[in-house]
Parts: C-alpha cells; structure tokens; sequence
C-alpha cells in the first residue's frame, strides 16, 4: 500500500528527473504539470481514506482473527436520543461496541457516557470539537484537543483512554504528530455505511454487510433513528451468519486504557 513517505521519496526523485530533462531538452511543462496535479490527487486521497494508511498505522480490520467475530463502531455521540436506544438494541443481542464520543458532547451529556461503559462498551475519543476544519488544525491545536478529551474522559470514568478515531477519517502528518504525542492508537474502519448521508436504509445495511468477514470493523453513528433502524438489521444479520459484535480491543486482542 501506498504511503506519504514512499510516494514524496519516489515523487522527489522524478521531480528532480523531469525538471533536468526539461532544461535540456525540448518538451511540454505540461509533464511536469501534470505529474504534480497526479501527486497533488494520490496524497489528498491518502488523507482521505483511512484505510490507505497513508500517514499512520490504523486498525481497520483484523482477517487474521480465528474468531467469527466483527466490531460494530459508533462515532460522534453521546447523543440523548439516540445513543440509548442503540445501547438497548445492543443488549437486546448481547451484543458489544466501541464508541468513538466527541469531548463537547461528553460534557453536556455525562450519564449517557457512563451508561454506555456501564453496560461494557469501550470508549475512544474522537476529539473534542469534530470541527469541519479539523484537517487544518495545526500539531499543537490537534493536540490540545486530545488531550482535553482525554481528560474529561478520565474525569468521568477514571482511565487513560487510547483508542482514537480521526473525525471524518482524515489524517495527515500534523494528526501523526500529534496521536504519537498523546500516546493513542488510531481505529479506522474496513465497512463504511454512510448512515449520515441520504442513502436509505436498505442501501445503507447493503454497504455493510456485503462480503462481510470476520475480523471486519463496521462504522455506524449513535446519530439519527435512521442509524438505528441499521442497527437491528444488522445485528439481525450478525445472528443469522453465527457472526459476534465484540469491542475494538477484543477484536485485536489490545488493551483500550492504560
């Protein structure tokens, strides 16, 4: 797979190549034009998909597993509508997640957090804002907002967290610098369901059951009714195919607080 420091390395060196041959021989700037415009789409993708581990080192899947075991992931609660009826729909198949909160929402909502560990779930943070412009936040803003995540999560349920999941996925070296400072581990996904956008329900479920496998990681949101409805059937289909939803930690056999 590809990587930033393999693609700038090789990148640098063609680079190099293209401009002395353009200053000796007679050729379109566009060539070079071009190969930055190709560099330019491979590194914003890189960013983008977090299963490319472009920058950093995440954990999307573990196939590796001798388990019949898959992780369920919930991003951007707790939410007061919506995280309680996942949480139930979770114990009504004994099933397990690991849920991905954001740090503002943890303070308006505290007991809902703590029900959600109460009830066996793991936790991890997915930074303090989820700001839009998360992507361009500079080393030390990225890390002040860990840091004040972790510590609210600490102050509420009394451990280190160290699972982190970028918000919307995206990484970059700053997001590097920063989870290696903080001391987390990033969690990514191999199943997208895309619950948030204007997909249906039908579509939605198709997107992440389809050649499901064991050790899979599935990301859903604790977000809207329509995620919800997901959640059923999916955890209907998990039953059907002998298929258990464990913790993040579980799944890769790792420890999810210091």
């Amino acid at each position: 797979m590809l990587n930033f420091k393999t693609v700038n390395i090789v990148s640098s060196f063609i680079l190099i190549g293209l401009l002395i041959a353009y200053a000796f021989f007679s050729f379109s700037v566009w060539f070079i034009v071009v190969f930055l415009f190709t560099w330019l789409l491979i590194t914003i993708a890189g960013s983008s998909f977090i299963g490319w581990n472009y920058h950093i080192e995440a954990l999307n899947a573990n196939h590796k597993t001798a388990k019949n075991q898959v992780a369920i992931t919930f991003d951007d609660g707790p939410n007061p509508e919506f995280t309680p009826k996942v949480l139930a729909l979770l114990k009504s198949y004994n099933a397990k997640a690991t849920f991905f909160c954001i740090g503002k929402h943890i303070e308006m909502h505290p007991e809902i957090f703590k029900s959600i560990v109460a009830q066996g779930h793991t936790i991890g943070n997915h930074t303090y804002s989820h700001s839009n412009n998360f992507g361009f936040f500079s080393t030390e803003k990225i890390i002040e907002e860990l840091q004040h995540t972790n510590k609210i999560i600490k102050q509420q349920i009394g451990v280190n967290v160290q699972l982190y999941r970028p918000a919307f996925g995206v990484t970059n070296p700053r997001i590097k610098r920063a989870i290696k400072t903080v001391k987390l581990q990033a969690v990514g996904w191999s199943k997208r369901s895309l619950d948030t956008t204007d997909l249906n329900e039908k579509t939605i479920l198709k997107r992440a059951t389809r050649n499901l496998k064991k050790g899979d990681v599935i990301l859903l949101h604790d977000t809207s009714d329509k995620s919800v409805a997901v959640l059923e059937q999916l955890l209907l289909f998990l039953q059907q195919q002998k298929l258990e939803s464990v913790t993040i930690d579980s799944l890769f056999n790792i420890k999810a607080y210091a």
